[in-house]
């Protein structure tokens, strides 16, 4: 996972993970999603510390921690607070990075 950069955020299309560091949650979050970059053995997401952020998290009506925030021809799509289990995740990769499926022939 690479940290989110001011040119990474203004990207078009992202995938956003948004975490504290005193978070158990968002480190059980942050767990899921590494297997899932691992599994593919790219990077997928963007981290960023909502602490050090607080201009974007107001900005982008951010409630809470974890937050998936996805989004795409530049208007955030999704917000995801309830991370629940990988296959959950997927189901969102499936409708946004649908790339990470096609068949390489």
């Amino acid at each position: 996972m690479q940290e989110a950069t001011e040119e990474v955020l203004q990207q078009d299309r992202l995938l956003l993970y948004i975490y504290t560091p005193f978070c158990g949650t968002c480190s059980l979050a942050k767990s899921m999603l590494n297997k899932i970059e691992s599994v593919h053995g790219e990077d997928i997401f963007y981290d960023m510390n909502a602490s050090l952020n607080p201009d974007f998290m107001q900005e982008n009506k951010v409630e809470s921690v974890p937050c998936l925030l996805i989004k795409e021809n530049n208007e955030v799509k999704e917000k995801v607070y309830a991370f629940r289990s990988i296959p959950n995740i997927y189901r969102y990769l499936m409708e946004y990075k649908p790339e990470l499926f096609a068949k390489n022939d």
